[in-house]
């Protein structure tokens, strides 16, 4: 079974100014001559990693990654709570995206996103289709209500009843029985630390807890960072509370836009952060693209995706 490709380091980095006072942390690695790809990071508000780089053969790709706005190395973060996030939507990253393919001089490229990534990268190439060579998409996630409702409001709590009621505690607890969205989203908006501290915590370690099949605690550790989660659930939520400025479905809809480009589609069978019916949603509205359904849950990093991520962008390199 196919592993990541050794850790490598960056041969150029930079800061990109996007306006509305936004500047995005960007970096190269791999071969500077090899086939243009960017990896698109979840969330939003994840940023990237040192692991987001091998995905790919560095002798074969040029692999750019970038951080999204307000989160990871770009600036302003939003771990500092008066940062204002009107300025970040999706379309806001749309033309980040192509203000970044254009700065760096690349004609076309592969586009490799996962979760809020796999959205984000169905949303570029919809409105970009001659930039795109090929899509990877994982965990598939497009923002449609019953999605965010499954995750926040409803069944996928009845599947980690521990880590669920940890999620509802800034909420009052158990018997909380709203919009865990909304409510979240006046308590992250909060300027009190004894506030919006706590609930950026819980927000984010019920992804952290339930994103792999097996309990990864290192994972869950690494969501606890104070500053880390606080960025990450104020995005996420901000994104999430405005449904993602789609239209119900839009990217299910819009898919004709992509029918053309060359994709894979890598599933967990047993994602409950995605579940597979968005995946099959999407397979059956765009018969074209390769659909592999694993025995795995959501995160890139469990070995059945891990595979069949690495066998993609091996034979697109070809």
């Amino acid at each position: 079974m196919r592993g990541l490709y050794p850790e490598i380091e960056p041969y150029a980095s930079g800061m990109l100014d996007v306006g509305d006072g936004q500047t995005l942390y960007w970096e190269e690695c791999g071969n500077p001559d090899g086939k243009p790809a960017v990896f698109v990071h979840g969330g939003p508000g994840g940023g990237c990693t040192p692991a987001s780089r091998r995905f790919f053969d560095p002798a074969r790709y040029r692999i750019v990654l970038v951080d999204q706005r307000n989160c990871g190395r770009s600036r302003p973060s939003a771990s500092d709570p008066v940062c204002d996030l009107s300025a970040n939507t999706t379309w806001h990253l749309v033309a980040d995206l192509e203000r970044l393919r254009e700065a760096r001089g690349i004609e076309r490229w592969l586009v490799f996103g996962g979760s809020w990534g796999s959205a984000l990268a169905l949303a570029y190439a919809e409105r970009h289709p001659d930039a795109v060579s090929e899509l990877v998409l994982r965990g598939v996630f497009t923002l449609r209500r019953s999605e965010l409702d499954w995750y926040y409001n409803g069944p996928a709590g009845q599947l980690a009843p521990a880590w669920r009621e940890r999620f509802l505690e800034p909420l009052g607890g158990a018997s909380f029985s709203g919009d865990a969205i909304a409510a979240y989203h006046e308590l992250l908006s909060s300027p009190d630390p004894a506030v919006h501290g706590p609930a950026g915590v819980a927000w984010t370690t019920w992804e952290g807890a339930t994103c792999s099949l097996r309990y990864d605690a290192e994972l869950v550790e690494h969501y606890s960072d104070p500053a880390f989660s606080l960025a990450f659930a104020r995005i996420e939520n901000h994104y999430f509370v405005h449904g993602g400025w789609f239209r119900e479905g839009q990217l299910l809809a819009e898919v004709d836009a992509v029918r053309a480009i060359p994709a894979v589609i890598v599933q967990g069978c047993y994602d409950l952060a995605c579940p597979p019916v968005t995946a099959w949603d999407l397979h059956r509205a765009w018969p074209e693209a390769d659909f592999r359904l694993m025995f795995a849950g959501h995160s890139a990093f469990e070995p059945q995706i891990t595979h069949a991520l690495i066998e993609a962008t091996d034979v697109f390199a070809a």
